[in-house]
């Protein structure tokens, strides 16, 4: 009997629940009479004994185990004596050569860089990039071909800088720290290697990569950003305080107030259709997705289905993206400073399947605001709200990898996801005081009790002869 289910990461499967069935049923072959058994779920890990209803709901919620192919705690017998004879074939993944992998990258960000040919009329043929993407190709490329060192046939420049930029931000390296061990490899390698010296100039061999940041200036009273028609302005129109601060007249450069960041949401998107496997999981929720009235994913709820009748044209193309929106304030200090909020807002794509749209390699942060924006944060929403308003107009010619043609992408933003202090912030309905119910609004039945706002209509939904 075949096992490979146990692998299947869709555990919504017919193919996995099938074999959460076959494993009960020979455990209960196995083991007659036991009211518990291990649990080989990856939460339990085969530590814990539960009733069998119990491990085959743990088995759907957590997975299984997926080394557990051989069922030996469960009453499955293994020939020792065959098997020590046997030869033994274990399941390694081929080993990438990381320049490969390098060089393969490259390809996703510009998968038509070698294209010279400009076949106008034909809307699903790409076009060429542009001269300055040109340039950022070839110095990619340049860094991709160059040895780290002489003689060094492992490790190319770029190859490099990846590796140890992917370990900085997986176990969360200080940019000090960065620095410091960057200049340790440095003088452990021979004298004539191109190591960058520090974390910025080994991001500006990154930048054309691209998925970089805009920086861009707001008022110090939030009242606006200084952002296109006022992006030359020195002073806030509005209050008229000044743009940057005052520093010594021997500064050449000057300090704004305040700084956002903003992250483009038209390049990531893109780059989810760059890669084969994210550019099939994109249209995932129309081709693959199981439509039995089971609420497993966002496209099973009445909002979605409601959304694709009143906008057919969007629905037509699977591939035109849902968004959700999430924000919060945190204080990445602790109790040194009681008084500073940082507020980053992420989108992340429902196109995908359950078991990926929420996980944090698809959350895109578009927007970090440094400083708490009060009741403004409408103000620094403006650069995000004006992509996604382009992005539902016109949308943004993009390659599919899967298809290996152009189309147009369109976006659109189905749900925020907020408590409800920051649900005030960015809706801007207030959830306090006398009509602080965002559904009901002026028609919340409220009153003053107590000391405090209390409202007293939590009957009105039930039927009039409720108990």
């Amino acid at each position: 009997m075949s096992r490979r289910w146990i692998q299947n990461p869709n555990r919504c499967a017919d193919e996995y629940l099938d074999g959460i069935e076959d494993f009960i049923e020979f455990a209960r072959r196995h083991n007659p009479g036991a009211n518990r058994i291990r649990c080989p779920c990856r939460r339990c890990n085969n530590t814990l004994f539960e009733s069998i209803e119990t491990v085959g709901f743990h088995l759907v919620r957590n997975g299984m185990i997926e080394t557990y192919s051989i069922w030996n705690l469960h009453g499955e017998q293994v020939d020792h004596a065959s098997s020590s004879n046997a030869p033994r074939v274990d399941n390694v993944e081929p080993i990438v050569d990381p320049n490969d992998q390098v060089m393969g990258i490259i390809q996703d960000a510009f998968p038509f860089a070698s294209t010279n040919i400009n076949q106008e009329g034909e809307d699903d043929v790409p076009t060429p990039i542009d001269s300055a993407e040109f340039e950022q190709y070839e110095k990619l490329l340049k860094n991709a071909n160059q040895e780290l060192y002489p003689g060094c046939e492992s490790f190319s420049v770029l190859t490099a800088i990846v590796e140890l930029m992917h370990g900085k931000i997986k176990y969360r390296m200080s940019n000090l720290c960065f620095d410091y061990f960057l200049e340790v490899f440095k003088r452990m390698l021979p004298t004539d290697n191109c190591l960058p010296k520090d974390h910025k100039h080994a991001q500006k061999v990154l930048h054309g990569l691209g998925l970089g940041y805009e920086k861009i200036h707001a008022c110090k009273n939030n009242c606006m950003l200084f952002y296109r028609e006022h992006e030359t302005l020195d002073t806030c129109p509005i209050c008229n305080e000044s743009r940057f601060k005052m520093t010594s007249q021997n500064r050449t450069t000057k300090i704004p107030q305040k700084v956002m960041r903003y992250l483009p949401l038209k390049p990531r998107l893109q780059r989810l259709y760059m890669s084969m496997h994210t550019a099939t999981d994109m249209r995932w929720h129309k081709e693959k997705r199981v439509d039995d009235d089971v609420m497993r994913h966002p496209a099973d709820g009445e909002a979605w289905k409601e959304f694709d009748r009143t906008f057919p044209e969007f629905a037509a193309d699977p591939r035109n993206v849902r968004l959700g929106l999430a924000t919060d304030g945190f204080n990445p200090y602790g109790v040194l400073n009681q008084h500073h909020s940082t507020w980053p807002i992420f989108a992340f794509p429902y196109n995908l399947p359950p078991w990926k749209c929420m996980k944090k390699e698809y959350m895109m942060m578009t927007v970090l605001i440094t400083e708490d924006p009060g009741r403004s944060i409408d103000v620094y929403l403006r650069p995000l709200v004006d992509e996604l308003k382009d992005l539902w107009t016109n949308g943004v010619r993009t390659y599919d990898k899967s298809t290996g043609r152009m189309f147009t992408l369109r976006a659109a933003v189905m749900w925020t996801v907020n408590d409800f202090p920051a649900y005030a912030m960015v809706s801007g309905w207030s959830t306090k005081g006398y009509m602080a119910c965002p559904v009901c609004k002026e028609d919340v039945t409220s009153g003053w009790h107590a000391g405090k706002v209390c409202y007293l209509g939590h009957r009105r939904w039930l039927p009039w002869d409720h108990e």
